[in-house]
């Protein structure tokens, strides 16, 4: 009986569809997408407003990471819907071309030995991070899209500083192999110049790559060609996109997003019925907390402590906002029409009439962003409100009745609802 051969020996590998052109087509891809993602994954972490305060920061050991870090502005009002939801559907979209990648380059993870120059080791090691970054950045991400928060820790710091691993490796990578790729698609090019010019002429056979290892000396009998191979993966990839991409929008649209949470219709109808993140029942709030005799807005500020209720507040002018919600799982609603009072408003009734940050705290029992904080651009926009109906109704209690902040531009979570207090001033 003959042996086996191992995986570290080019005969275990006998898929004629690998070769260097085929890789270098997907990685040219991926360069191209994971650049994307990167910046609207830190578009994403400054709209947070980290700096700004600790109640917002979720990596306060970042340092130099956060070099970049700017204020968040609130124009255009549909920023965040937009980067997030590319940020996460282009995600999504890319999870075929990444396998696709990994699997045309595996016979590359066995080859020996494991290092024959610095440059090689070099491009061995961003390999390995590069390989692990990406199922680790992938898979959290998929899993926080779908809300299944299965991680050894919070999301937030786990997804920061993996994807700056990730990404280092990802230059490194390119950098060693970029000009390779680019060689393999200039033969690829030649060749087919070559094929068009000659009558009856199939496929031309395949060089080499270097160090022998993605194309097998004795390849097996073909059972999809390259071409049929790049169709399965963007097909893949358009299936997954127009499953997704459609929580982004309104209408028709949003129905066929069966594949994520928060896609699909509107939960029932009426002006309050779009989409939301967590329940008041999640949240622990209870109707005797939010009640008339109850509830009252807290303001502090440099004058003081003004206490306001429900109907003070309606006493008070109302403005409206028509302004969406996005979230960082990528989902978000269309404009919605928002009433209540200016935050500015708010802030020049306990003495500070230039607006400053101010910190909003919940009646939410448990969970992130039970307090969060708010630029003093955000609050003196004067789309900024602490809304008290929507669509020409009062909040439901899932909606964030009594009060609810809504500012443009900023992520969701950001938009705290069932407001119990406002403390305006240097956070």
């Amino acid at each position: 009986m003959r042996d086996q051969p191992l995986p570290s020996s080019p005969g275990f590998w006998r898929s004629p569809v690998r070769g260097p052109r085929f890789t270098a087509v997907l990685g040219l891809v991926l360069l191209g997408g994971i650049t994307v993602l990167f910046v609207t994954g830190l578009l994403s972490y400054a709209a947070y407003n980290p700096d700004l305060a600790a109640v917002n920061d979720k990596t306060p050991d970042k340092g130099l990471l956060g070099f970049y870090l700017f204020s968040w502005p609130t124009d255009p009002p549909w920023l965040y819907r937009l980067t997030q939801g590319v940020h996460v559907t282009l995600g999504i979209t890319l999870i075929p071309v990444l396998l696709a990648k990994l699997w045309s380059v595996v016979p590359k993870l066995f080859a020996l030995p494991p290092a024959r120059s610095v440059a090689h080791a070099l491009e061995r090691l961003s390999l390995l991070l590069l390989v692990g970054g990406a199922l680790f950045e992938f898979v959290t991400g998929v899993l926080n899209v779908q809300l299944d928060y299965l991680f050894p820790g919070s999301f937030y710091p786990l997804h920061f500083y993996g994807a700056w691993v990730f990404f280092a490796a990802f230059v490194t990578h390119v950098g060693l192999r970029l000009p390779e790729a680019m060689r393999q698609l200039r033969a690829l090019r030649a060749q087919r110049a070559v094929r068009a010019g000659r009558a009856g002429g199939g496929e031309a056979p395949e060089a080499p790559a270097e160090e022998g290892v993605l194309v097998s000396p004795d390849p097996a009998a073909p059972t999809v060609s390259r071409r049929g191979a790049f169709g399965l993966v963007g097909g893949g990839s358009l299936l997954l996109l127009a499953t997704t991409v459609g929580r982004s929008f309104d209408g028709p649209l949003r129905d066929t997003a069966v594949l994520a949470p928060h896609g699909g219709k509107d939960p029932g109808s009426g002006p309050g019925a779009f989409q939301i993140n967590k329940t008041a029942a999640y949240a622990g709030i209870r109707e005797r907390d939010t009640s008339a005799e109850a509830w009252q807005l807290v303001l502090v500020g440099r004058r003081g402590t003004v206490r306001l209720s429900r109907t003070q507040l309606l006493r008070r002018p109302q403005h409206g906002s028509a302004l969406p919600i996005a979230c960082v799982e990528g989902w978000s609603t269309s404009d919605q029409w928002w009433q209540g009072v200016r935050l500015r408003d708010l802030a020049a009734l306990v003495g500070h009439d230039d607006p400053p940050d101010v910190l909003v705290e919940s009646l939410q029992q448990h969970g992130a962003f039970r307090r969060a904080a708010l630029r003093a651009n955000q609050v003196g926009d004067a789309r900024s409100l602490l809304a008290l109906a929507v669509n020409g109704v009062d909040l439901t209690p899932d909606h964030g009745y009594p009060a609810r902040i809504i500012v443009p531009a900023a992520p969701g979570v950001l938009n705290t609802k069932w407001v119990a207090r406002m403390t305006f001033g240097d956070l």
